[in-house]
């Protein structure tokens, strides 16, 4: 078996044919010869990251392309993304991931990120008198909220009585809810959704009280964003305000994941972006290797965890690497900037990445945790490309890292948890 494996994931790189791009996708239309030749030398396939007709968010892909059964591990995606940052989970509290959104006077949504270009400081102190000034009495409760990175935030609920549950609705309008499963709706109503405790909940009085508090939340903390400074000045130089919370995802409990090491018997490391990321690798076992924070340009960000992993490489078994860029411009509908990123990864990343290890000892996966074309601004169920290079692979007949050319690879169609278990197990077969 190869010594190591590098895991690569770009978030929401897959897409469809865009009709400016000459019918190709902007994965197809970017000069990627770093991903082409990882392809042209190894074996490819399509991989449908939780299920066929599942559009799936990235907690559950992330989950499930790791090797999990997302319908039996996952518990929400709010508690993982609190216990990445530090917020303390319980069984039985009520946690959300949250985002700070501008809505008008009618309760519609104007944008769900607030422009994306709430800063740090702003969300902090708008975080800071949320927690302050909004006080839960429709039943004995207390709350943390807490604002992670950008418009992005966690919030945890505690009933001082008893368990409360999970199996509620959201109040983002965007997502719904296939059992504990999040998915990104194509369309949907612009309204701020009331919460409701899900059809079948298993513990009915939880979950109404969990509905209660979340809507009690939501009217009092917009209220407080509505007469905050922050949001003065924001409007008053021409920026959308950040003056509603919208959950979803909740959670009642953090999920039992057995380890890598237990699961495959292997150490590894990882270099993760987001917060739900991050809270997957922590439960998973991964030791995160730590990137600054920076403003800096895509490119010196990509050089710099290129620096990481070969530094880090050898004290791991494999590094996960989890890379945000492609995920932003196709929510945004940038297909051009998706092409740039997609180039920027392969010549600052992939390139120098592959250059710097022994690709006789070192597998390489590239894949994605989901689709995102850019005409819809939203995660599809479509398959992603997969390839696994390196190490005693045997090169297929596929010659370029694309969603038109990897279905013809030896992989062929593929489930997320599948993509571990067949390399490792190909790997020790060899």
């Amino acid at each position: 078996m190869a010594k190591k494996i590098l895991y690569v994931v770009l978030d929401g790189l897959g897409d469809r044919p865009i009709p400016d791009l000459g019918n190709e996708t902007p994965l197809e239309a970017a000069d990627t010869p770093g991903l082409d030749s990882l392809a042209a030398k190894g074996i490819c396939g399509v991989v449908y990251p939780v299920g066929k007709g599942i559009a799936p968010e990235s907690d559950i892909a992330v989950i499930s392309i790791l090797g999990y059964d997302p319908h039996k591990y996952y518990t929400g995606r709010g508690p993982l993304e609190a216990h990445a940052v530090g917020v303390e989970v319980r069984d039985g509290d009520l946690v959300y991931r949250a985002n700070f959104a501008t809505a008008n006077e009618k309760m519609e949504i104007m944008d769900r990120r607030a422009g994306r270009n709430l800063t740090t400081e702003e969300a902090t102190a708008l975080s800071r008198e949320i927690n302050k000034k909004v006080k839960l009495t429709t039943h004995p409760a207390t709350f943390v909220f807490k604002n992670t990175i950008e418009h992005r935030a966690v919030l945890v609920i505690r009933s001082k009585e008893r368990p409360l549950s999970g199996q509620v609705g959201n109040t983002d309008p965007a997502y719904g809810r296939e059992g504990m499963l999040g998915v990104a709706l194509r369309t949907y109503d612009k309204k701020v959704q009331k919460c409701v405790p899900l059809e079948g909940a298993t513990d009915p009085e939880g979950a109404r009280i969990a509905a209660d508090l979340t809507n009690e939340f939501t009217e009092k903390s917009h209220k407080v964003l509505n007469e905050s400074a922050v949001n003065k000045k924001r409007a008053a130089k021409g920026s959308l305000p950040a003056n509603i919370i919208l959950n979803r995802d909740a959670g009642d409990g953090l999920p039992k994941f057995p380890s890598m090491m237990e699961r495959y018997g292997m150490k590894f490391g990882c270099v993760v972006e987001m917060p739900v990321e991050r809270g997957i690798a922590l439960l998973t076992g991964m030791q995160p290797i730590e990137i600054p924070v920076s403003s800096e340009s895509l490119e010196a960000r990509y050089t710099t965890v290129v620096s990481e992993v070969l530094k880090n490489l050898p004290n791991f078994d494999g590094i996960y690497v989890h890379i945000k860029g492609p995920d932003v411009p196709g929510h945004d509908g940038d297909y051009k900037l998706k092409k740039e990123i997609i180039e920027k990864i392969d010549r600052f990343f992939i390139k120098p990445v592959v250059a710097g290890i022994d690709s006789r000892q070192t597998v390489i996966i590239v894949t994605a945790d989901h689709s995102t074309p850019c005409l819809m601004k939203v995660h599809s169920d479509d398959p992603v490309p997969i390839l696994v290079s390196g190490g005693p692979i045997q090169a297929d007949s596929v010659k370029e890292f694309s969603e038109k050319a990897c279905p013809k690879g030896e992989l062929g169609e593929m489930v997320g948890q599948d993509i571990m278990p067949t390399v490792v197990n190909r790997l020790r077969s060899q």
